[in-house]
């Protein structure tokens, strides 16, 4: 068996499952504590704790609301509003070939937090899937988080949507 040590998670994995919401308790800390790089009136930016590549950032309703259809129309289009900016600062602050987005709505779509829906905004690169993703199902994020954070924070209190 591989071992894979990632010492910095485990202060969001012993604490995830006592407190409820991820997504609600980094509302309730300090923005560079949570990670949480942008606040807006219905929606808020954070990084991925999990993130799939560098600059992985969720955009979520500040409601705890699960399901998608039942958010309102300002929270929906200030959360387009938001990807879009998202996608612009993330393009110069990393030159990626392209961008996913997504939402997983549910724990059978593959919702990691299925009672707070989130839209994950990914910049992606050619190469960035290689042969440990392949062999070993990991992948090798090159940037931690802070590092990550500091860089994006910049971007985003510099300019607003």
């Amino acid at each position: 068996m591989d071992w894979i040590w990632s010492p910095w998670r485990f202060h969001y994995v012993s604490q995830a499952s006592a407190h409820g919401c991820p997504l609600c308790d980094a509302l309730g800390k300090p923005d560079d504590e949570s990670l949480i790089l942008y606040r807006g009136r219905e929606n808020f930016i954070i990084l991925n704790l999990f993130p799939y590549t560098s600059g992985h950032l969720m955009i979520a309703p500040l409601s705890h609301i699960a399901e998608l259809s039942e958010v309102g129309k300002d929270a929906s289009d200030e959360m387009m509003d938001l990807a879009k900016w998202s996608q612009r600062i993330l393009r110069e602050t990393y030159h990626p070939h392209g961008f996913n987005l997504g939402m997983n709505l549910g724990r059978a779509a593959g919702a990691g937090i299925a009672d707070h829906f989130h839209l994950h905004v990914l910049p992606r690169w050619f190469g960035d899937t290689n042969f440990t993703t392949v062999i070993s199902e990991s992948r090798v994020i090159p940037e931690d988080l802070r590092t990550s954070y500091s860089k994006l924070r910049v971007q985003f209190s510099a300019a607003r949507p």
